[in-house]
């Protein structure tokens, strides 16, 4: 299958220092990696969405590959995964096909250029958003995060979502799953809450560069 990304989460409850300082030197080789297009190696903030406060615990990697192919050889061989997957407690990975994508990270349209695609998925959705925010906007961006973090722990529909980001307080981003894509385009073009944010971001311009990808969530696979 060509155009498939993969999010994995690792868990830490031990070697905590040990994934901080990969965070530095992992990406590194990352251009070692084949059938690797797109790369990222993320901290995570704490509790389920945006956070000023960085979880520890838990980094994710995203992956955007030239075949399904590749990616199941950097799972089975990949020096990088396989020290991660001997140091960390649990790991989760989404497995991910992009029905729909517009705007850049780090410069890239790392899941297509404005792809929209006309198959609509029948199964659980991913969503993965990502910002690069402006210096003179950060503090009203945090200061409106609890109203948007609330809103999508009240969404229906809604079953899991995690703030993530390559740099705390400038570059966030966030991965959320949902029952389907009919939930969540009840949250985001029915929602008040939702709606009132969408405003406000474009009121304040909080950010510089910005992406948002749809995807058919393939696989979710935990190991512990």
């Amino acid at each position: 299958m060509k155009n498939l990304s993969t999010l994995t989460l690792f868990t830490f409850e031990t070697n905590k220092f040990w994934a901080f300082k990969q965070m530095g030197l992992a990406p590194l080789k990352f251009h070692e990696i084949e059938g690797l297009h797109f790369s990222k190696l993320m901290g995570t903030g704490s509790g389920a969405g945006f956070s000023l406060f960085p979880d520890f615990s838990t980094y994710a990697f995203l992956g955007v590959w030239e075949s399904e192919e590749k990616a199941k050889q950097f799972f089975e061989t990949s020096a990088f995964f396989l020290e991660y997957k001997k140091r960390s407690d649990k790991i989760r990975t989404l497995s991910l096909r992009p029905i729909h994508s517009h705007g850049k990270w780090s410069g890239a349209s790392p899941f297509g250029s404005n792809l929209t695609m006309q198959e609509t998925p029948k199964g659980e959705v991913a969503i993965i958003t990502r910002a690069t925010l402006r210096w003179n906007r950060l503090l009203s961006f945090w200061a409106a995060v609890p109203k948007a973090s609330k809103a999508i722990e009240e969404a229906k529909g809604v079953r899991f979502y995690k703030g993530i980001g390559e740099w705390p307080f400038i570059q966030q981003a966030t991965i959320s799953i949902w029952e389907s894509i009919d939930a969540v385009n009840t949250f985001a073009y029915k929602g008040k809450a939702h709606a009132e944010i969408v405003k406000d971001t474009r009121k304040m311009k909080w950010y510089k560069e910005d992406l948002f990808s749809r995807f058919e969530l393939l696989d979710d696979v935990t190991h512990e």
